[in-house]
């Protein structure tokens, strides 16, 4: 590993280009998924068809939840084998790099099958077919995303690249996040001429066709035997898994992350509901808010990319759980006390835009120290099991959040069960960052600075 190049920026910047690509296709699922699947009132007066079954099915849990909720669960599952048998990959072109050319082509069709093949005149049909449907999505995502993420540490071998790649591959998760909120923009434009249903599934085609191109480029572009470590782990799957979560500190990490991930989502797939039913917009200013709290979040990267390095990671992880909680808890108000609506969503992205940024940098550069120490504590390269495991955390995250959000909201209904939803978000980020204040961020460090490999890259970054 001593031997390898360190990334330059050309290889970061390809490398963000491929998260910009599967960041659109996660988050067209995750932002519109229920929207479309489970339309609003206003939803129905525009002419959306219903094409599930709709309502509390039993023990309070709707059809669109349920469906969600096994194939995060899937998911999450099957990161871990996936992740295995990159680890343990041999080939020429490395252990990460052959899973990235196969599935992204599956992982974008796919996404597009998901809004597409659910379409019979039987609700009970489209119950079953949006169900294969997304368990084959979270299955080629998987496939793309594991080992796209096992790249960041060791493409990222120093502090200051590990910040950086983080920050850049943040920019383009919140870009490609952005990109995903434009799908009702653009179909509203198409549907005078395509309708509502054709011009949905046009636009999700069409960006389909984008982000595919974006996760080829470092499939293609980045010769990863040159930057990464290659050589295969010898450690069974079950074995990687066990000794992954006997890290104390991953562990710790993992707690927060999970809660995290409850909270965030709960609020993107909220967000549509809060602009339209709270505020009272037209669902294309989704894209407006959520566009400006990336702009806004934007201008904090460089002030976060630089205090990280001075005071550490730690401080700020915590601080951003905390404010956040400030943004889900205006939300959970917002469109009351005779405020104009443009005030709520402007509060409520200004709000959201310090932590979005520290939270979309710095858990990445967390997560590749405590895979680094591990890595110098244990001599095995386990790295892309780590990163599964994060997925499985952040997938059960999301899985929960589905859950929560489709039933709250039905349960309550109306404006009470979204605001409800907001509530919940707050509860849930609040305990994550209770959680992640016993993360051992000075031992973390501590470790990897005594490899004689780590040390030696460090110098030559200098």
């Amino acid at each position: 590993m001593g031997e390898k190049k360190l990334a330059n920026g050309k290889v970061i910047a390809l490398f963000a280009i491929g998260q910009l690509g599967w960041a659109i296709l996660s988050g067209i699922i995750s932002n519109w998924l229920v929207y479309y699947y489970m339309p609003s009132d206003t939803m129905l007066s525009h002419g959306m068809t219903v094409f599930i079954t709709q309502g509390i099915v039993f023990g309070g849990l709707t059809v669109i939840g349920i469906i969600t909720g096994c194939g995060r669960l899937l998911d999450g599952f099957i990161d871990p084998f996936i992740a295995s048998v990159s680890d343990r990959h041999k080939g020429p072109r490395g252990r990460r790099i052959p899973f990235m050319r196969l599935s992204a082509l599956p992982f974008a069709l796919m996404t597009v099958l998901v809004f597409v093949l659910p379409s019979t005149s039987s609700a009970a049909a489209n119950n079953v077919i949006l169900f294969i449907c997304l368990m084959l999505f979270y299955i080629t995502l998987s496939l793309y995303c594991t080992p796209f993420n096992a790249l960041i540490p060791e493409l990222g071998r120093t502090q200051e690249l590990r910040v950086n790649l983080s920050t850049f591959i943040s920019v383009t998760y919140f870009l490609g996040t952005a990109v995903a909120y434009l799908v009702t923009a653009i179909a509203g434009m198409l549907e005078p001429s395509l309708g509502p249903l054709a011009s949905f599934r046009v636009t999700v085609a069409v960006l389909a066709v984008v982000a595919l191109v974006c996760m080829l480029v470092p499939a293609f572009g980045i010769d990863e035997t040159l930057y990464a470590d290659t050589k295969p782990s010898s450690v069974p799957m079950w074995q990687s898994v066990s000794k992954t979560f006997k890290n104390r500190d991953f562990l710790t990490f993992e707690g927060s992350d999970v809660l995290y991930w409850v909270s965030i989502t709960m609020f993107q797939t909220g967000l549509p509901y809060y602009v339209t039913e709270l505020m009272g917009f037209d669902d294309s200013w989704t894209f407006v808010f959520f566009a400006a709290m990336t702009v806004i979040s934007l201008l904090f990267y460089a002030p976060v990319n630089i205090l990280a390095k001075r005071i550490g990671k730690k401080k700020l992880v915590a601080f951003a759980f905390f404010f956040f909680c400030a943004a889900f808890g205006v939300t959970a108000v917002c469109g009351n006390y005779g405020i104009p609506p443009i005030a709520w969503g402007v509060a409520v992205a200004i709000l959201a835009a310090v932590p979005m940024a520290i939270l979309g940098i710095l858990p990445q550069a967390v997560l590749a120290d405590i895979a680094e120490s591990d890595a110098v504590t244990t001599g095995e390269n386990r790295v892309g099991m780590f990163y599964a495991a994060r997925t499985f955390a952040m997938t059960l995250g999301q899985t929960l959040a589905m859950i929560l959000f489709t039933s709250i909201s039905t349960a309550a209904g109306g404006g009470l069960g979204y605001r409800l939803t907001a509530v919940a978000a707050v509860a849930f980020c609040l305990v994550a960052g209770l959680v992640f204040t016993r993360y051992r961020e000075n031992k973390v460090l501590a470790i990897i600075a005594s490899d004689p490999v780590t040390a030696a890259a460090v110098r030559e970054d200098e």
